[in-house]
């Protein structure tokens, strides 16, 4: 190195022109050499300090800390980091040093910008006067701090696949000199700890997605082993299970998931936890034209990054859920109640179309989210539908033994008639049992149709329902030889007319029945049936001899248990705006079912 810089001074002009004797340029090279190996140390240290940056810091804070660090090393008043937002063509404040908090613009456009020129010509700018410069818009805060010249460099983020970078920033370095004038060197080293601290974003980036893995393979391997074991699949338990794995990302109070019908004018909630924290009704299903947020994560909205919302392409942030243009009142009402501060939307897509929705309530305001917590929730939320199908296979699955019992039976029963040697006699009874296996066999058809849904609503007389399954029920039950229990006549009223599918009131008639007689003791008991009106409520009665024990009663009554039976019935009464209630006193217990008779379904159908 020596060397080469005697051969410069040789050959430079003010050299030859101080007509420098050779021991006299051995001495400038000397001291040249003390100058240069400071200045390498100290920048070395300076890139090392802002590399040594820890990059598991929130981006926000990674990003002041850098700033910080810069702006000492620059000998600098302030630096400010943006970084570009392609989605809503503007420059983000993401960190800066010696502004306060709330002292700098959140998000200034890209174009007619000095941050916005230096991301779209990859270049450094110097701005000798910011306050004479046009492109520099905020005038009030530099001359209240006192800056009066800056230099912006480019700050590229590399990524590893596609583009040659991810997205670019700007670090914009503050002085109090006017018409300061920057030279080369200042502008390389400025660069250069500019691409430290993209190191330090990229590295990162690398462990985002490290992290985004493992919580990956966390949700799938806990998944697989909740499938893995014999028991009912519950998608509340999966909820339980899966939800710390969001821990991080926010502070979730609860979670909702939505299945929007195919003319996409529809939508239910097919899960949420905890049930108590949620605003929507389970399995209600409501009109999406009435609902804005609804509407938004549906349809479409215009992205864009608002002071109470965030819309992008593949979330809705509610940032300020009490004021949004996005809420109801309703819920407005509600987020106020349970003190959520952000609602998130994430539409879960098929073939571009949103078939289902996740919703999170977090008890913390977020600004926005990174792609790889938006793709970690969706990942979550089709975890989660996978389970959902699952739990809704393993419930016509369960409800598919009642008729086969049925057929196996009857059949049985049609068959030894048929051995009789005069079948006059017992012609009508061979005529009913026949019946009996048409009926049963048409069920069987129908839940496999039911594997594409329930179907919709229909007005069906719930105490004309009631009577055939608990009359088939009745000759199941003597078919079963168990003559020691008292089935009473069905005391039932007429026309109670409720709006249902008339699929799923069968399946739960079936399992209320079904479980009714599995609790009557071996040494015999009672089994009844009522149906009657109660204001404008339709209310199905079942009462049998067995008392549920104190401890399990109120898990009963939430639909909680070992089989799935509790949970088809509860699901089902929620769905359709019901009630039940379980009592067990003397020896007895009471299922009681109330669903809202037809006139009241229509007059709140007409206020909606």
């Amino acid at each position: 190195m020596e060397k080469k810089y005697s051969e410069f001074l040789r050959d430079h002009s003010l050299a030859r022109k101080l007509d420098l004797s050779e021991e006299e340029r051995a001495e400038l090279i000397r001291a040249e050499k003390e100058y240069l190996i400071a200045f390498i140390s100290t920048t070395i240290q300076e890139a090392e300090e802002v590399m040594g940056i820890d990059p598991r810091l929130p981006l926000k804070r990674l990003l002041e800390i850098a700033a910080a660090r810069i702006a000492e090393c620059v000998n600098a008043e302030a630096a400010s980091i943006r970084l570009f937002d392609p989605k809503s063509l503007k420059m983000l404040s993401f960190g800066a040093s010696g502004f306060g908090g709330y002292e700098r613009l959140a998000a200034i456009p890209v174009e007619n910008s000095i941050a916005g020129k230096v991301v779209r010509e990859n270049r450094s700018i110097a701005v000798p006067s910011i306050l004479k410069d046009p492109l520099y818009k905020d005038k009030e805060i530099v001359h209240r701090k006192g800056f009066r010249s800056l230099l912006a460099v480019p700050m590229p983020i590399p990524r590893f696949m596609g583009p040659a970078h991810d997205f670019l920033g700007s670090l914009q370095i503050y002085y109090r000199e006017e018409d300061r004038q920057f030279d080369s060197l200042e502008r390389i080293h400025a660069e250069m700890l500019a691409r430290r601290v993209s190191y330090v974003v990229a590295k990162r980036k690398i462990l985002d997605l490290q992290e985004l893995n493992q919580r990956k393979e966390k949700i799938s391997n806990k998944v697989f082993v909740k499938l893995s074991n014999r028991e009912a699949i519950k998608l509340r338990d999966l909820f339980l299970l899966l939800i710390p794995e969001l821990g991080e990302l926010m502070q979730v109070q609860s979670c909702s998931l939505f299945t929007v019908s195919e003319d996409q004018r529809y939508i239910h909630l097919e899960a949420a936890y905890p049930l108590d924290l949620t605003y929507h009704e389970i399995s209600y299903a409501f009109t999406v034209r009435h609902h804005p947020y609804f509407i938004a994560a549906i349809h479409g909205a215009e992205p864009g990054d608002r002071p109470r919302e965030r819309v992008e392409e593949n979330y809705i942030l509610l940032k300020d859920p009490r004021r949004s243009s996005l809420t109801s009142p309703g819920m407005r009402e509600y987020v106020e109640r349970h003190q959520i501060h952000s609602i998130l939307l994430v539409p879960l897509r098929v073939d571009g179309t949103v078939r289902h929705l996740l919703t999170f309530y977090a008890s913390e305001q977020k600004e926005f989210f990174t792609d790889e917590e938006i793709e970690l929730l969706i990942f979550f939320g089709k975890e989660i539908m996978k389970a959902s199908k699952l739990e809704y296979l393993g419930d016509i699955l369960h409800d598919i033994k009642n008729p086969a019992i049925a057929l196996a039976g009857f059949a049985s029963r049609a068959r030894k008639l048929l051995a009789s040697q005069d079948l006059e006699p017992v012609r009508a009874k061979l005529a009913s049992y026949l019946d009996i296996l048409a009926e049963e066999a048409a069920r069987l058809q129908d839940l496999a149709i039911t594997l594409g849904g329930e179907g919709r609503e229909e007005v069906v007389d719930l105490g004309r329902e009631a009577r055939e399954r608990f009359l088939l029920n009745r000759e199941v039950i003597r078919e079963s030889k168990r003559a020691n229990i008292e089935i009473k006549h069905p005391e039932l009223e007429p026309d109670l007319l409720v709006s249902c599918p008339p699929y799923a009131l069968e399946r739960v008639l079936d399992n209320l029945l079904n479980n009714a007689t599995k609790a009557i003791p071996r040494k015999g008991g009672l089994l009844a049936l009522r149906c009657y009106r109660e204001d404008d409520m339709a209310c199905l009665e079942i009462t049998n001899t067995g008392e549920i024990p104190s401890g399990q009663l109120e898990q009963a009554r939430q639909g909680l248990g070992k089989g799935r039976g509790l949970g088809i019935i509860y699901r089902f009464v929620q769905a359709n705006r019901g009630r039940m209630e379980i009592t067990a006193e003397n020896g007895l217990t009471t299922f009681l079912i109330k669903l809202p008779l037809q006139t009241k379904v229509l007059a709140e159908r007409l206020e909606v």
